[in-house]
């Protein structure tokens, strides 16, 4: 349905039901983040949003709140409803039963197990039903859930700090902290939403990071969902293509779990690490210097339901992210100093010698956290590759 179809009273009820999806933004996952709005006789009677995997999904949560006032109401989703039982029932059943009259959506859902089912399910059912209201805000909420469903690969964010002068590190490899706290808070938000964090293991080797979520260093704690008693950790991603780690590594002993990815088989080394606490993949490399493959790394956490992907790490593996056209978006934060040209590039990507080689990218925000700026970039060469 064009947009112009749709009424005013349409379009302010599909933000709410985008606003209300929002708070699922650190604990859907690996399930999309939707919001429902039931509307009976011009009044909201209802709203829902899906909060955690494996409980109620948004529209069963909104037609709880509306009760009897759900029969021959109007249901906003912004994700087509479900038609299949997978860890809950079908919502579209759901909305049947209910005795909605009409539902709106913002999209249909790219999972081929719903994919236009949903919808149909309703129609067959004698529903009024219209899709393409707020489309555009609606995939911002599951960039990574409709990519993998997509393509059979995660969203990749790579993130950055710098210096003024394009500086990420010290000769030495010393890096902390080139930002402030306000922008590392911020960095929490972004491990928050996402399913695995990748980095180096010459990251790990320099600075033992714990690459946890922590929610109670945030400034404003009112963002954290309140329905989550500990945070959901992100799966913690080494590259470490000869097995480097060692076993007393600080994020083998914290929550959540590590998944250490070589290329060459060492058993000794994977057997010490997985007493250690890790779990150890082996992707063989055929590599003269053998590398970790990051395309089947990507399809391999595709497979595991990870949607959104956080890559932090030193300059050389970002920029091979990068220059291998695996990255969807950067967030790169600069502060107000100088580190010299001694100090370490943001990016390491040899190869590009002329203009003509150089990688666009187009800017999609900027904002000042603290003294630092934060700037996102997507890469269109990227979009859809990786």
């Amino acid at each position: 349905m064009k947009p112009s179809a749709f009424s005013t009273d349409d379009t302010r009820y599909m933000a709410r039901a985008i606003q209300i999806a929002r708070q699922g933004l650190y604990s859907t996952h690996p399930n999309p983040r939707v919001g429902c709005v039931v509307v009976n006789d011009g009044h909201i009677v209802g709203e829902g949003w899906h909060q955690v995997a494996c409980q109620g999904h948004a529209e069963v949560n909104a037609l709880a709140q509306a009760g009897d006032k759900s029969l021959g109401a109007t249901a906003y989703v912004t994700l087509e409803p479900c038609s299949h039982f997978g860890r809950t029932p079908p919502c579209s059943q759901a909305l049947i039963d209910a005795g909605i009259s009409r539902v709106v959506g913002a999209m249909q859902d790219p999972n081929p197990l719903v994919s236009g089912n949903g919808f149909d399910m309703l129609r067959e059912q004698g529903v009024d039903v219209s899709c393409g209201l707020l489309t555009t805000e609606s995939e911002q909420l599951n960039p990574g859930f409709i990519k993998r469903m997509s393509v059979g690969k995660p969203w990749v964010r790579v993130k950055s700090a710098m210096s003024a002068d394009g500086r990420t590190a010290m000769a030495s490899g010393e890096s902390q902290w080139i930002t402030g706290a306000g922008a590392r808070q911020d960095v929490q938000r972004l491990r928050a939403r996402s399913e695995a964090i990748i980095t180096g293991v010459d990251s790990v080797l320099i600075d033992d990071p714990s690459l946890t979520v922590r929610p109670e260093t945030w400034a404003n704690q009112d963002e954290w969902p309140n329905i989550l008693a500990e945070p959901i950790q992100p799966l913690r991603v080494i590259l470490d293509s000869q097995l480097r780690t060692p076993v007393t590594g600080k994020m083998l002993t914290l929550p959540g779990n590590t998944l250490i990815v070589c290329a060459v088989e060492n058993k000794q080394r994977q057997a010490a690490l997985e007493i250690a606490g890790a779990e150890v993949l082996c992707l063989p490399s055929k590599a003269k210097v053998p590398k970790v493959d990051l395309c089947a790394l990507l399809a391999e956490l595709a497979r595991r339901e990870v949607n959104e992907v956080l890559v932090e790490t030193g300059a050389t593996t970002a920029g091979a992210f990068v220059q291998q056209g695996l990255v969807d978006e950067w967030v790169l934060y600069m502060a107000p100093t100088l580190m010299g040209s001694d100090a370490r590039p943001v990016l390491l990507m040899p190869g590009i010698d002329t203009m003509k080689n150089k990688l666009p990218l187009t800017m999609k925000g900027v904002k000042q956290v603290g003294d630092d700026l934060c700037i996102h970039y997507t890469i269109p060469c990227a979009l859809g590759k990786s």
